[in-house]
């Protein structure tokens, strides 16, 4: 596109991209990535780009809950232990609680407010608890990654706020998930939790399939620019449980529709005595290969970098406050 010198021909020109960004194509194959496993045989019934990178975002704090709860079991805290609130905490960027320096939170309400509000300075809070500092603490859930099978996931940082080196895979969140329940089912229960109330506010869990599609009992979303709307996802139904996880969708609700097929496919695939069947597990995923959309595989891109309109600088969760976007917008 030529460059243009004038006010109005440079707004004319940013109309120009942002109509041609409304019409073209906008996967992008290095974001979108699923997978489905049956959490009872762990037999994987789908996988697409499930072994490439991806950046988790704020499925991050899955793993950093996992580290929380085994500390739990451990002894090591306690649900009612306050976790001093640093600087650095403090200084997390939004989707946050905006905690302050010297300020304490409760474990609970730390659980709590990660799964839902998925707030970034509560998750640097509880690493610097367990780690000494954050950047330990991501040292630490490495670590606990490779030792749980997720071999190709590598953690900078507790919350899933931008870092290039930050990377995992859809099979790897899948582990995560099933590590989840397996080893912590005592405190996965937050995880299902609907909302969050703090400060005198409520906060809404972003898992939108809650409630809304059969089974569905966690587990965590996520997203930055760059890793597009991203769900690990867990139902049940009948006894049997299926995982599901998704990264790279262009919104929340092209993400949830597509999660919510994937698990509607991986259901369709048991046969009349609810086991495993691989025809139908074929047929029920044949439809789904790529997304029902495959234009909202990913977020669009302008000038090499990545486009939302409606959100062009937010980080760390999909729906953050608009108290929160404002700042975000006007800079």
């Amino acid at each position: 596109m030529a460059i243009f010198a004038g006010g109005k021909n440079i707004r004319a020109a940013l109309g120009a991209a942002v109509m041609l960004i409304a019409l073209a194509p906008a996967a992008i194959a290095e974001k979108y990535a699923s997978i489905v496993v049956d959490a009872d045989t762990n037999e994987v019934l789908h996988a697409r780009h499930a072994d490439e990178p991806r950046f988790p975002a704020s499925l991050t704090k899955a793993m950093t809950l996992y580290m929380l709860f085994d500390a739990l079991k451990s002894g090591e805290v306690t649900l009612n232990e306050r976790i001093h609130v640093s600087s650095h905490a403090a200084s997390q960027p939004p989707s946050a609680l905006r905690l302050k320096a010297g300020s304490t939170i409760s474990v609970r309400d730390a659980i709590d407010a990660l799964v839902t509000k998925s707030a970034n300075d509560v998750a640097a809070a509880v690493g610097e608890r367990l780690g000494g500092s954050e950047s330990r603490f991501a040292t630490l859930m490495t670590a606990k990654a490779k030792s749980l099978g997720m071999n190709n996931t590598t953690f900078r940082n507790a919350s899933g706020l931008p870092d290039t080196r930050q990377l995992s895979t859809a099979r790897d969140m899948a582990i995560l998930a099933e590590r989840l329940l397996e080893d912590h089912a005592d405190y996965y229960h937050y995880f299902s939790r609907a909302s969050f109330s703090w400060g005198g506010r409520s906060y809404k869990n972003h898992n939108n399939l809650l409630k809304n599609v059969a089974g569905v009992d966690g587990i965590k979303t996520g997203y930055t620019r760059a890793s597009g709307f991203n769900l690990m996802s867990s139902a049940k139904r009948d006894g049997r449980r299926v995982i599901a996880v998704m990264f790279g969708g262009s919104t929340a609700k092209s993400r949830d529709a597509h999660v919510t097929d994937l698990i509607e496919a991986a259901y369709k695939s048991f046969d009349e005595n609810n086991e495993p069947d691989e025809l139908k597990a074929s047929y029920a995923f044949s439809a789904l290969q790529s997304p029902i959309d495959p234009d909202g595989a990913a977020l669009p891109m302008l000038n090499g970098q990545v486009f939302n309109a409606n959100n062009p600088r937010g980080e760390g969760d999909e729906s953050g406050t608009f108290e929160e976007l404002v700042p975000a917008l006007t800079e």
